[in-house]
């Protein structure tokens, strides 16, 4: 297509931020009423907030709650524009961004297009399990986990109905270590009451964590803590393991165990959405590009990578910062700051992450909490993270909404959101597109 010099036009420098993530919505607040032309472009309308999505996943919230509209975001902030459209490739030479709407100009362009799954190359585990990094997976794992207990209420075949009451959770990190304790709630407060023909004892939940430990980015009195939990609620726990096959209904793990299972979730790993255009050379472990201490992408001068796709290098951090909404606002904020400064031709600011600490959350009551030096489990804890994650969601509706259904979940150890919406096809580990 031919170059498209998209949104409002003028003679300030153009900021083209390719994501509508926690980094790429920052950042663009953050240039409000400064002198740049600024153009975001998001293959969705909306921005999604992540950390929620297992709730969607167990039908504890609504979708809608954990997305908001890019648009209504920057609602009377003149310098900015938006374009739902894919990007396709960084054109360098020619500084322009191919989309499937054209081609776009910049002077400075920021990718922040996040992460996506890593399955590390097994195209078998990559077809037959269950990601979870956006709102269509989760409601897609919503909708299996729904129709396979339907099945199993109904099968004849003992061996099929233990198959699908069976859960594995790959990967202990925070989203495996909360959508384990959700499964589990679900087994012990609803299993019963909406099927009564099948026990508590019918269903299964596994993780399978290839660390000693799990959540081993936080204190190790925040895993141990974890792992009481879960197994207190009756999740089976397997560390130092992994994943080496599953087919569907077989997983294999390394340590000889075999599980018959027709739910698998894939919480392993992340990697960078690296756009094409950026050389290989910039890109480093876990599929990251690799950025200076400004987040300038190494081997270019105006292209910029901030949140999950970054990977900002130091002695501190020789992996770069983790992959959590607060680096990723940080280093928006940040970047804002030293985009003007390189406008302006004033030196530059190195950037320094600030840790304010961690959340996980197990069930009703138990979550772990790292704050600084400060350690705190159980209830005060769960206290802790449901006012950080209700405060950190756009817009005051989702906020309420979101309270609402936690209070609600909390006295009646149950949910309304429970609904099939859409008909997923576990043969073809697709959304039926046929469906009614």
């Amino acid at each position: 297509m031919a170059e498209m010099y998209l949104g409002k036009t003028s003679n300030k420098p153009r900021v083209v931020i390719i994501g509508g993530g926690f980094g790429g919505i920052n950042l663009a607040k953050q240039l409000k009423n400064k002198e740049v032309e600024i153009v975001m472009v998001d293959k969705h309308n909306y921005h999604t907030f992540q950390p929620l999505l297992y709730q969607v996943a167990m039908g504890a919230i609504e979708s809608d709650a954990v997305g908001f509209p890019i648009r209504r975001t920057f609602t009377g902030q003149k310098n900015f524009s938006f374009h739902m459209a894919e990007a396709q490739k960084i054109n360098p030479v020619s500084n322009t961004i191919s989309t499937s709407l054209g081609d776009i100009h910049y002077d400075y362009l920021v990718v922040a297009t996040g992460a996506s799954t890593n399955f590390f190359g097994n195209k078998e585990i990559e077809h037959f399990t269950m990601p979870m990094k956006n709102i269509p997976e989760a409601l897609n794992i919503r909708s299996m986990i729904l129709q396979n207990l339907e099945k199993a209420a109904v099968t004849t075949n003992l061996a099929e109905r233990d198959a699908l009451l069976t859960f594995v959770i790959v990967g202990g990190g925070p989203t495996g270590v909360e959508l384990a304790g959700s499964l589990a709630e679900m087994r012990l407060h609803m299993l019963c009451k909406d099927y009564p023909d099948l026990k508590a004892d019918d269903m299964k939940v596994y993780i399978a964590e290839g660390k000693p430990q799990l959540i081993a980015a936080m204190s190790d009195q925040a895993s141990a803590k974890s792992k009481d939990f879960l197994t207190e609620m009756g999740v089976i726990i397997y560390n130092d393991v992994h994943v080496t096959s599953y087919n569907g209904y077989d997983l294999t793990i390394d340590n000889g165990i075999n599980i018959k299972t027709r739910n698998v979730f894939w919480a392993a790993g992340v990697k960078g959405e690296v756009p094409e255009g950026i050389s290989q050379e910039a890109v480093v472990r876990g599929g990251r590009i690799q950025t200076d201490e400004i987040s300038r992408v190494k081997g270019y001068q105006n292209v910029f990578a901030i949140g999950d796709v970054a990977a900002m290098l130091t002695t501190e951090f020789p992996n770069g910062h983790p992959g959590v909404a607060p680096a990723a606002i940080q280093q928006g904020g940040h970047l804002a700051k030293n985009i003007i400064h390189l406008i302006k031709g004033e030196p530059t600011v190195p950037f320094k992450y600030r840790d304010k600490g961690s959340l996980a959350t197990i069930g009703r009551n138990k979550a772990v909490a790292d704050l600084g030096k400060l350690h705190f489990q159980g209830f005060f804890a769960w206290l802790i993270w449901m006012f950080v994650h209700v405060m950190s969601l756009a817009g005051f509706s989702n906020k309420l909404v979101v309270f609402c259904n936690w209070i609600f979940n909390y006295f009646t150890k149950n949910t309304d959101n429970r609904l099939i919406i859409r008909y997923f096809d576990t043969e073809t580990m697709m959304t039926d597109p046929k469906a009614k």
